[in-house]
């Protein structure tokens, strides 16, 4: 079996869905259906140079917390043939990973990159301070995601396990079960539960962990300290800071995808375009004229 027919019995098997939609700290990046890349917003280390890539099948974008007065991030995208891109910021090496292969789901960390391969294993690269790189020994891994400081990995049979920095308990996931989906934030973390119920754990000074009564819900997002829901039925909640109005969703519909950024949030509508909310003092909110991202 050739890597692309193996890449879609995985999909299938873990159910997993890869990112079209990536919200940055003060950028945003788009897939489109031709597997072409677009980016919006504060470019200083280069992180919306991704006009050049082509057969992407998902992007994820580095976000950082508001406290960081910096626009240094990256930007990730994974390719067709399972190897990986990387443009932007490169100080701790985040950006080294040409050589990754057989990759199959891609996460974009403050300072730092994580893989998930074909065989459930990860491989990370940049910066490892609290030890949120420290992934070689994991297995088993369905999707990865990486808040500021702390990496979380869902297993294919629903558990999951994380590193890093646990100041707040955004580590405390082990006795998580049934769980489907999860989202790192700056210092909290959510988890999807097959049921379309939410669990979290970590800092809730602005209410970001408050989604114990959300209901029917098929995807999530964890901003820096706001946390995004996509319901059944297309619409769409948010709870946590809402300084920058990036919780003010609740008259989206036809939505089929959500990103969270550190103050803005990204909704995917079903006919290809875009809305979006929040900061926008780069321009990551310009996002009103694209068109054809992949649903």
């Amino acid at each position: 079996m050739d890597y692309s027919s193996r890449k879609k019995a995985w999909f299938d098997t873990k159910r997993l869905r890869n990112s079209t939609i990536a919200a940055g700290r003060r950028h945003t990046v788009g897939l489109k259906s031709d597997g072409t890349v677009t980016a919006v917003g504060d470019n200083k280390c280069g992180q919306c140079n991704v006009s050049h890539w082509s057969h992407i099948v998902a992007v994820d974008a580095a976000n950082v917390h508001m406290a960081t007065n910096t626009g240094n991030a990256h930007t990730v995208g994974l390719k067709s043939d399972g190897t990986v891109t990387a443009t932007g910021w490169n100080k701790h090496e985040q950006c080294n990973v040409s050589e990754w292969r057989d990759i199959v789901s891609v996460s974009a960390g403050w300072c730092r990159t994580v893989g998930v391969k074909l065989d459930g294993t990860v491989v990370a690269v940049g910066r490892n301070n609290e030890g949120e790189c420290n992934v070689d020994s994991w297995r088993d891994i369905a999707a990865v995601t990486t808040g500021d400081w702390h990496t979380v990995g869902l297993r294919s049979d629903g558990t999951v396990t994380a590193i890093g920095n646990n100041k707040y308990g955004q580590c405390n996931v082990n006795e998580w079960r049934g769980i489907l989906a999860v989202s790192a934030g700056y210092l909290h973390t959510v988890g999807l539960r097959s049921d379309g119920t939410l669990v979290a754990v970590g800092r809730n000074k602005e209410g970001e962990c408050d989604v114990s009564g959300w209901r029917d819900i098929v995807a999530i997002a964890a901003g820096s300290y706001h946390t995004v829901g996509l319901k059944s039925d297309d619409s769409v909640i948010a709870v946590g800071s809402n300084k920058h109005q990036q919780c003010v969703v609740s008259e989206w519909h036809e939505i089929r995808a959500v990103s969270a950024g550190c103050a803005h949030t990204l909704g995917l509508k079903s006919d290809g375009t875009i809305v979006a909310v929040g900061d926008n003092d780069y321009g990551q909110c310009d996002v009103s004229e694209w068109s054809n991202i992949k649903p």
